[in-house]
């Protein structure tokens, strides 16, 4: 049932929307002011008449107009009320996601980054490199948010420590004994996420000048961070089992890289893992030409392993001595938390966790304690293994559909993607997705040298809307 308005600046409110009576308000008066019915300077209802006039509590006015304020809206001054706010380009809030043609946009990483993280309006992305909500577990992590906040407040008010959270460190050593990777927590750093883990490391081992290899194709938003370090970034070819060890070879002799990031198991964007022969070679190249190896662990927990599909690992072949070791949770538990960690020798623990400091100070505790209870109460696991199970029951179905679509692909056992080539510019086919509502990642982003491909990224989550088989209907022929 609505009410009546009292006043041409007060919404009229629904409390039969799921939607509450505050977010109404915002929303309603935002609008207003946006459009211009509502002009700077202008005085708002007094919290009072507000309240009797919506016939809602004074507490509810007051929180929408504090929203509003905080969104830089309304103003309070002090004895006098609440004003609309007089706009100018430094207050004026962003225009919502989407409303700026996209298409017109340089087709780049900042590009994809930008469009993946859309969220108003939400629109399908079969290029994404996360699982969609609905996969994942928010019910998990709600109840060890809870658990957290029950502990002593002072726990959750000061600095946590320089290397990260104890007890998750020490969660972590068993985790990663389970990959037959020896590391006492001593060893570990704990990260905001693995993209600050190859921050760190790739600013505390390199300098500006000196050269980074990277995997050919490859996790795309690193080639822009090392490259705004002042690295020389080379990418090595990546083949169905690993690098090409040839080129890798010649590449190491005539450029004496300080770094070489790979994804050893479920590489991204071809979910392919590295076989036993090419790490063994990786290793004794690293060892001739003395360079250190990252190895981006990110989709460890979407590879089932054991002795059906076991999985090599550098880290576990060479003991952290010539390699660091990355993993985290945003890919399987939940990216907001940004829960992530480095396992190294301990003399290169110390000297990383130095740079973090200088760096952030230190992570965040509280996230660092929510992922601490999940793993510690045997709860991640079975989560890890009810994601595989569901990316298990569509992979078939949807590599039929890929074959449909006329897409050439190599399929792989696990993982979430899918390296299709369309036999065509997929630049060209992003920009004629974009303009029907849906997010590609074209081959030429996830390359050092960023030259057209006929390659795009495809993940099994998220092409499960018949929207996107659609278009590449009408797109392919």
């Amino acid at each position: 049932m609505s009410n009546t308005l009292a006043s041409p600046s007060l919404p009229l409110l629904s409390r039969a929307s799921g939607e509450t009576l505050i977010d109404q308000i915002t929303r309603s008066l935002a609008a207003r002011i946006d459009d211009k019915l509502l002009r700077g300077g202008a005085r708002m209802p007094s919290i009072r008449q507000c309240a009797a006039s919506l016939s809602v509590s004074c507490a509810t006015v007051v929180a929408s107009y504090d929203k509003l304020v905080a969104r830089g809206y309304l103003e309070s001054r002090r004895g006098a009320g609440f004003f609309v706010r007089e706009r100018s380009p430094l207050n004026t809030p962003a225009p919502p996601a989407g409303a700026q043609d996209a298409v017109a946009q340089p087709m780049d990483v900042v590009w994809l980054i930008r469009n993946m993280f859309r969220q108003t309006p939400s629109i399908p992305a079969p290029g994404s490199g996360m699982l969609p909500a609905e996969w994942l577990d928010g019910e998990l992590v709600a109840r060890a948010l809870r658990d957290v906040s029950r502990q002593p407040g002072s726990l959750l008010l000061g600095y946590g420590a320089p290397q990260g959270f104890l007890p998750l460190r020490q969660q972590l050593q068993l985790k990663l004994a389970e990959l037959e990777i020896a590391c006492p927590p001593e060893q570990i750093v704990t990260t905001v996420g693995v993209m600050q883990a190859l921050d760190l490391v790739a600013r505390e081992f390199a300098r500006p000048g000196e050269t980074i290899f990277v995997d050919d194709p490859a996790y795309w938003l690193m080639f822009g961070a090392f490259a705004a370090m002042g690295m020389t970034v080379i990418g090595i070819p990546r083949l169905g089992d690993g690098p090409d060890i040839a080129v890798l070879a010649e590449l190491a002799a005539l450029h004496r890289p300080r770094l070489y990031v790979i994804n050893s198991v479920l590489h991204n964007p071809s979910s392919t893992s590295l076989s036993a022969a090419k790490a063994f070679q990786v290793l004794r190249l690293a060892e001739q030409h003395d360079f250190l190896i990252v190895e981006d662990d990110i989709y460890c927990d979407m590879h089932p392993g054991g002795a059906v599909q076991p999985a090599t690992r550098l880290a576990a072949l060479d003991q952290l001595r010539r390699v660091i070791y990355l993993g985290g949770f945003s890919k399987s538990l939940a990216a907001n938390l940004r829960v992530g960690f480095i396992a190294t020798s301990n003399e290169r623990a110390q000297r990383l966790a130095d740079r973090k400091m200088l760096a952030t100070l230190t992570t965040s505790d509280i996230g660092e304690r929510v992922v601490y209870k999940i793993l510690s109460q045997g709860l991640y696991r079975k989560h890890a293994e009810r994601l595989r199970a569901r990316l298990d029951k569509v992979r078939d179905g949807t590599y039929r559909k890929v074959e449909r679509a006329g897409l050439r692909f190599e399929p792989a056992s696990a993982g979430m993607f899918v390296w299709a080539d369309a036999g065509c510019d997929t630049n060209v086919l992003a920009e004629k997705a974009l303009a029907e509502g849906l997010v590609l990642a074209p081959g030429s982003l996830f390359s050092p040298r960023q030259l057209p491909s006929t390659r795009m990224r495809l993940n099994l989550a998220t092409v499960q809307d018949e929207r996107i088989w659609a278009f590449f209907d009408r797109a392919l022929g």
